[in-house]
C-alpha cells in the first residue's frame, strides 16, 4: 500500500464539524500522511547493509515469540524485511490460526531490498526512516528488541527517548538479550552520575530480560492490565 499524496484527499477544501468525531479523524490521518510525504523528500539516506540471521536459533526465537503474541492476539510489525523481521510476520502467520491479527511491514526505500516478506499481510511504504520510525509509534502498543545493528539501536533510543519525555505513556520497551543489559547498564554508569545526564528512572525505563519467555509474559501482563482497562471502560 502506498501512501496518499497531498493531492489525493477527498474534497480537500470542505469544512469538517469538530462535533463530527469519524471526519476528523480521516482529516488528520490524512495529514499525517502528507506529512509523512514531505519529510521522505527531504533525505535519502542509504545505510549500509546489515547481516540477517536466517535459519538461526534467533531467528526461531523471533518466530516463536511472535506466534505467541498472536496467540493471545496481538498484531505485529515490522520493517516488512527478511531476516528476523520475516522471523515476526512468519511467527504471527503461525500463532493466527483463527485470523484475528494482522501481520505489518513497513518498508524503506532501499537499494538492496527490493521486496517485502511473502508473511506481510498489510504493506506501508516509506522513503526515509524519518516517517517510518513514526509509523512504527502510532501503530505499536509495545517494543520488543531484540539483538540487532545500527538500525535497531535508533530505534530503540527514539522510542526511549519518546518514554523518558513523555511523549508515550504506558508502553512497555522491553529488551531482550546481554546485549541490551550492557547498554541500559553502560547507561546508568555513564549518565547518572557524577554529572547527571539522566535521571535513574530514565534510565530505568526499559525492561531488560533474557529470553523470548521472558519479553512474552511482559507482554501478556501488559496486555492483561490493557484489556481490564479497555472493560471498565464500557
Amino acid at each position: 500500500m502506498e501512501f496518499a499524496g497531498p493531492n489525493s484527499s477527498r474534497n480537500p477544501d470542505k469544512a469538517v464539524a469538530a462535533t463530527d468525531a469519524e471526519a476528523m479523524c480521516r482529516v488528520v490521518d490524512s495529514a499525517v500522511l502528507d506529512l509523512w510525504r514531505v519529510i521522505d523528500t527531504l533525505g535519502r539516506i542509504r545505510p549500509e547493509q546489515q547481516p540477517y540471521y536466517r535459519g538461526s536459533p534467533v531467528y526461531e526465537d523471533v518466530k516463536r515469540l511472535a506466534m505467541e503474541l498472536a496467540r493471545m492476539g496481538c498484531d505485529i510489525v515490522t520493517g516488512g524485511g527478511p531476516g528476523l523481521m520475516q522471523a515476526a510476520n512468519e511467527g504471527e502467520r503461525l500463532g493466527d490460526s483463527a485470523d484475528r491479527t494482522r501481520s505489518y511491514g513497513l518498508r524503506i526505500d532501499l537499494s538492496f531490498e527490493q521486496e517485502a516478506n511473502p508473511f506481510v499481510e498489510r504493506l506501508f511504504h516509506h522513503g526515509t526512516f524519518f516517517s517510518r520510525l513514526h509509523h512504527f509509534v502510532r501503530l505499536s502498543s509495545a517494543y520488543v528488541v531484540v539483538p540487532g545493528g545500527i538500525g535497531t539501536s535508533l530505534e530503540l533510543m527514539m522510542i526511549w527517548q519518546l518514554l523518558q519525555v513523555r511523549q508515550l505513556f504506558n508502553t512497555p520497551l522491553i529488551l531482550v538479550g546481554p546485549m541490551w543489559r550492557e547498554l541500559v547498564d553502560w547507561a546508568e554508569r555513564r549518565m547518572t552520575g557524577p554529572v547527571e545526564l539522566a535521571s535513574p528512572q530514565e534510565v530505568a525505563i526499559p525492561t531488560c530480560v533474557e529470553t523470548i519467555e521472558g519479553a512474552i509474559d511482559e507482554i501478556r501482563r501488559h496486555r492483561q492490565a490493557w484489556a481490564r482497562n479497555q472493560a471498565r471502560m464500557v
